[in-house]
């Protein structure tokens, strides 16, 4: 399953320094996490930037990203090896909203358009916002598990111009999908594994929480 990132600070973070640690810690993943990776962020107009590469996330170590006040970060293992290609990878963007997924859903019972599940789990959440996205996204995830036979895990970030929305899901082996979380000099950090350890107190993201984070930009 794929690893994520999410990096906050209202007057920007520069990504360099967490997105090598997100390099070294998918590299050594105790699963493939070479299927592609993505990453988004909101540059000076509060606009979203996108930008995936099919390589390994390890592998693509030239590119250079923007300070920012928000960055997400995706590295893809791709279900049973299925569905490698740019278009697949995280993170996905309708152009007001992006979302970046790692889990596992068994017999899910809804119908949306998306080439792959976990695009479909974004456009399944955005029917139910009314302008409010907070309730949207409880109210997606609560019909999803009622909808769905059994969840591994469904971890995901959806963030828009205003908020980053924070979802923690699983069922098994905490170990393995258990966000964690910490600060690092002001900068709010959410990722899949804990990364320069012996500088930072790290968090458990608690299972089935749902948090939003307002988005303040410079």
């Amino acid at each position: 399953m794929c690893r994520l990132l999410l990096l906050y600070h209202p007057h920007g973070v520069e990504p360099a320094g967490h997105l090598d640690a997100f390099r070294e810690l998918a590299r050594h993943s105790r699963e493939y996490q070479g299927h592609g990776w993505g990453c988004a962020w909101l540059d000076g107009d509060r606009q979203w930037r996108l930008y995936h590469d099919i390589r390994p996330v390890w592998e693509d170590t030239e590119s250079v990203f923007p300070k920012t006040p928000l960055f997400i970060a995706h590295a893809r293992s791709a279900f049973r090896d299925e569905g490698i290609a740019i278009e697949n990878n995280m993170p996905f963007s309708d152009g007001e909203n992006v979302f970046a997924f790692n889990g596992e859903l068994r017999g899910v019972r809804i119908k949306e358009r998306g080439r792959i599940g976990a695009e479909k789990i974004f456009n399944y959440i955005k029917r139910f916002n009314r302008e409010d996205m907070q309730a949207a996204v409880e109210r997606g995830v609560s019909v999803i598990e009622k909808r769905t036979r059994y969840i591994r895990a469904m971890n995901f970030f959806l963030a828009n111009r205003d908020n980053a929305y924070i979802c923690s899901w699983f069922n098994e082996d905490p170990d393995y999908f258990q966000m964690r979380e910490t600060e690092m000099d002001g900068v709010m950090v959410v990722c899949s594994d804990p990364y320069w350890e012996h500088a930072h107190t790290w968090r458990d993201v608690p299972n089935r929480a749902i948090r939003s984070v307002r988005i303040d930009g410079k």
